[in-house]
């Protein structure tokens, strides 16, 4: 991982982002929302700003700053549209597996274009047989001289069709292996096929597919790590996924974030019985919930980013915060949508985007029924007796 941050540059940079987000995003996202448009302009700035390459080092092009300004980024393109974080998600995963296990050569080739956005990475693990039971996967890569072939399908790929660079998990003789995979974006390109995109409730405007590889060859200089890593992806993404989840928890806390402030601006403007109602005690009880349940949000999930930073295992404490943060937002989006009462339900407000977008982060990068486990098998190794 990079070097800590300087608060101030932490802050300085959540500032512009935040600017950035109310002057840019905010007056289209709803339009983009609903149409599930994806914004090719947003995305853009975002290249731009060096949004890709937040946590790379700058001796690959990137800002090399740390995962507390990373999360700071995050929370801010979420409270302002949730999609924007998952575009730079997946990515920010591919680029944490090369500079955690890359190869020197393996970092040079990929790093540099990831830093600035022109290579967009992804993470392909998940099939239709194996979501949690990662150990099931059946998608194979079969040794064919200084080759692979790759055969199977993959599910739930966020970017999956933009992406030029995935990290993919596939079975070999050794075991899971992590291939970094490049690729033209598009819908297909050699054995890779893009056969499906998958609608949502929420998270729109970006895609989620289903992807069939179909005799695909990569040469063996593909395998992360290099042949020492052969059998060994599975670890290697599970650990960048402890990336993934502090994100998920970050995204979170930017969801729960707009619809509290959304909630407490409300309940000042409504009136009911001659008075604003937040000045029912009702509603001041769910916005003291709302409040107290964000702000523990942020604190897991920056405890989580400052341990990772320095290089801990943090499934624990990554799960703690990915558990709660999410479970908080959706709490936090209903309660937004009951104080805003009918108006709240409409598609005029961004309240009801809020309700549709906040389940997602129960379920990704490992559902919260996981978690707990994940969770509890940890703390049983800690305390040992």
């Amino acid at each position: 991982m990079t070097t800590d941050t300087d608060p101030e540059v932490r802050e300085e940079l959540r500032a512009s982002v935040r600017r950035w987000v109310e002057r840019e995003v905010l007056p289209v996202a709803s339009d983009l929302e609903h149409a599930d448009e994806y914004p090719e302009a947003i995305v853009e700035q975002m290249k731009a700003m060096g949004l890709f390459g937040i946590t790379i080092p700058e001796e690959y092009g990137g800002l090399g700053l740390d995962l507390l300004a990373y999360i700071a980024v995050v929370e801010e393109l979420a409270a302002g549209w949730m999609s924007l974080s998952g575009i730079v998600n997946t990515h920010t995963i591919a680029a944490s597996l090369l500079m955690l296990q890359g190869s020197v050569e393996q970092r040079a080739r990929w790093l540099p274009r990831l830093a600035t956005g022109e290579l967009r990475g992804c993470l392909s693990l998940s099939e239709s047989d194996a979501g949690s039971d990662t150990n099931n996967i059946a998608c194979r890569a079969a040794r064919d001289g200084d080759e692979y072939v790759i055969n199977g399908t993959k599910m739930w790929v966020t970017n999956g069709e933009r992406a030029g660079l995935v990290a993919l998990a596939a079975r070999t003789d050794e075991g899971i292996t992590c291939f970094m995979i490049e690729k033209k974006p598009g819908p297909r390109f050699e054995g890779i096929n893009v056969s499906r995109n998958i609608p949502k409730l929420g998270y729109r405007g970006l895609e989620t597919v289903e992807m069939v590889y179909d005799g695909h060859r990569v040469g063996a200089d593909c395998v992360l790590g290099g042949l020492a890593g052969l059998g060994h992806g599975l670890g290697f993404i599970l650990g960048a996924l402890e990336v993934g989840r502090i994100n998920i928890a970050a995204r979170a806390v930017g969801v729960a974030r707009a619809a509290f402030e959304a909630a407490i601006k409300y309940a000042q403007e409504r009136r009911t019985m001659g008075k604003p109602i937040a000045e029912h005690q009702v509603i001041q009880h769910k916005l003291a919930d709302m409040a107290t349940k964000l702000q523990a949000a942020r604190l897991l999930t920056e405890h989580a980013a400052v341990l990772k930073q320095r290089g801990e295992r943090v499934d624990v404490e990554a799960g703690m915060a990915k558990l709660f943060a999410s479970e908080a937002a959706l709490d936090i989006a209903t309660e937004c949508l009951r104080i805003h009462g009918g108006v709240g339900y409409t598609t005029e407000l961004p309240v009801e985007r809020y309700y549709r977008d906040a389940p997602l982060m129960i379920i990704g990068e490992g559902t919260n029924e996981i978690q707990r486990l994940v969770i509890a098998r940890g703390l049983l190794r800690r305390y040992a007796v």
